[in-house]
C-alpha cells in the first residue's frame, strides 16, 4: 500500500509540476480509456481545487519546503515560523467561523423578533384571511 500511495504521490507531483494543461489532459485521457479513472481525476481536481486554481502549485507547494537548505538553523527557524503560520491560520479560521455563526444568529434572532412584532402591529397573518 506505501508503494502504491508512493507512486500516487509521484504522479500528483508530477502534474503539478506541468500545470493545470497536464492535469486537464491527463483527465480527458482518463475518460477516453478507462472512463473511472477519468471520474476520479476529476473529483480529485475539483475537490483539491486544481481545477481552478492550479497556475502556481509547484512554487507554494509544501513539499517545497520540506527539502533541507544545507542550513540546519535556517531549517529549524523555516520549520518554527511555518509552524507559527498554520497556527495563525487555523486560530483566524476559527475566528472567522465564530463571527458568521455570530452574524447568522444575529440575523436569525433579528428575524424572530420581526415575526413576533408584525401579529402585535394588527398585520392579517394568512390565517385570520380564512
Amino acid at each position: 500500500m506505501t508503494r502504491a500511495k508512493h507512486a500516487l504521490g509521484r504522479g500528483r507531483d508530477w502534474l503539478d509540476d506541468r500545470g493545470r494543461p497536464a492535469w486537464i489532459l491527463a483527465m480527458i485521457a482518463g475518460f477516453i480509456f478507462v472512463w473511472p479513472v477519468g471520474l476520479a481525476l476529476l473529483v480529485y481536481m475539483i475537490g483539491t481545487n486544481r481545477m481552478f486554481s492550479c497556475a502556481n502549485r509547484r512554487q507554494s507547494s509544501t513539499r517545497q519546503y520540506g527539502r533541507s537548505s544545507g542550513n540546519t538553523a535556517f531549517d529549524a527557524y523555516r520549520a518554527e515560523t511555518l509552524k507559527r503560520l498554520e497556527d495563525e491560520h487555523e486560530e483566524f479560521m476559527a475566528f472567522l467561523t465564530r463571527l458568521r455563526e455570530a452574524r447568522d444568529r444575529a440575523e436569525f434572532e433579528q428575524f424572530m423578533a420581526d415575526r413576533r412584532e408584525a401579529p402585535a402591529q394588527g398585520q392579517d397573518s394568512p390565517r385570520d384571511q380564512d
